[in-house]
């Protein structure tokens, strides 16, 4: 009897030991998955919801592995949106969604675009992004106050960047990412504020304000400090800016000939009309416009022509003569060209 009970209990730890095997052979098999798969974990989802998620969406479909190895391994599923790589076992898909490291949508937004032209940057990764209550966000003034900004709209507060953005974000998320993120740009340069143009400037939408215009008036890095010092030359002289990015934004007229009644305007931001900065920016001015600004070139210049010879550069000159005689040169190079 005793031999008859030990030799069914070495079945029993063979047929165990077999079981174990192949259970754990089963777990470190590589998932079903060919490409990368992305799934989403509701809040509260239990462990045999998370399986039926992973099971619906082809990358594992062996509910006795699944369970086993949530027993051994315990694992803290997270909520959230995961990218699940293809060729990966079960612990190791597991320990994704363990991580809590959401997959996110990644979308570069260009320096100098006003607020109405993101939303055509932002449609490719998330296509019922609403143009219309996006632009009714940026102009609220009660948003803006709820972001920290002392301002009517958002403009020029929305910091160019490549941006992680949540896979369900939607209009309000993204701009308070991009808010936030101007913000602590902010923070940085006032912390380095001495030797700036802060105090002259006197605040950040002042900043923003001016960075916006420059940003407009040269997409060559290296001009931006010498158009920087030119715009702070005719602030300093009571001159103005005569800036016709300004007039643009006033009519979106981003593009193409500005009408002589366009340049009448009487519209505050008209910087061809009067003095001073406008009330607020025209754009949303990237890192190096916004140090352009704050640290502009020493320079007597007070004009600037575009070569319209090719280079995208400009003549800078002190007078008003010099100036015109620069303009001529353009409209040679320009006729050259056509």
């Amino acid at each position: 009897m005793k031999k008859i009970l030990l030799f069914l209990v070495l079945i029993v730890a063979i047929i165990g030991c077999i079981f174990a095997f192949n259970i754990k052979s089963r777990a470190e098999s590589t998932a079903k998955n060919q490409d990368t798969v992305l799934i989403q974990v509701p809040k509260g989802s239990s462990p045999t919801k998370v399986f039926q998620i992973l099971k619906d969406n082809g990358i594992w479909d062996d509910e006795l592995a699944f369970k086993v190895v949530c027993r051994k391994v315990k694992p803290s599923l997270k909520a959230g949106w995961f990218e699940i790589p293809p060729n990966k076992t079960l612990p190791e898909v597991l320990a994704v969604i363990e991580s809590g490291k959401n997959a996110v949508k990644k979308v570069t937004i260009p320096e100098g675009r006003a607020s109405w032209e993101i939303p055509a940057y932002l449609t490719k990764a998330f296509p019922s992004l609403d143009s219309n209550r996006w632009n009714a966000l940026i102009q609220d003034p009660q948003f803006a106050k709820s972001l920290g900004v002392d301002s009517p709209t958002l403009e020029g507060y929305l910091l160019p960047d490549t941006y992680p953005f949540p896979m369900d974000a939607n209009e309000e998320t993204i701009i308070k990412q991009m808010v936030a993120a101007n913000l602590k740009l902010r923070d940085e340069f006032q912390a380095n504020a001495a030797g700036s143009m802060w105090e002259t400037l006197g605040n950040w939408h002042k900043v923003l304000t001016l960075a916006s215009v420059v940003e407009e008036e040269t997409g060559i890095p290296e001009e931006r400090p010498l158009i920087a010092g030119v715009f702070h030359n005719r602030l300093r002289i009571g001159m103005p800016l005569g800036a016709d990015p300004t007039v643009r934004f006033i009519f979106r007229n981003l593009t193409g000939p500005i009408y002589k009644s366009q340049l009448n305007s009487d519209n505050p931001y008209n910087t061809r009309k009067f003095k001073g900065l406008m009330p607020g920016p025209i754009s949303n001015p990237g890192r190096k416009a916004i140090d352009a600004a704050l640290h502009p070139s020493k320079t007597d210049a007070l004009y600037f022509v575009a070569k319209d010879d090719g280079s995208m550069t400009h003549f800078f000159s002190s007078t008003l003569a010099d100036h015109n005689k620069y303009k001529d040169v353009a409209a040679k190079n320009r006729g050259e060209r056509n």
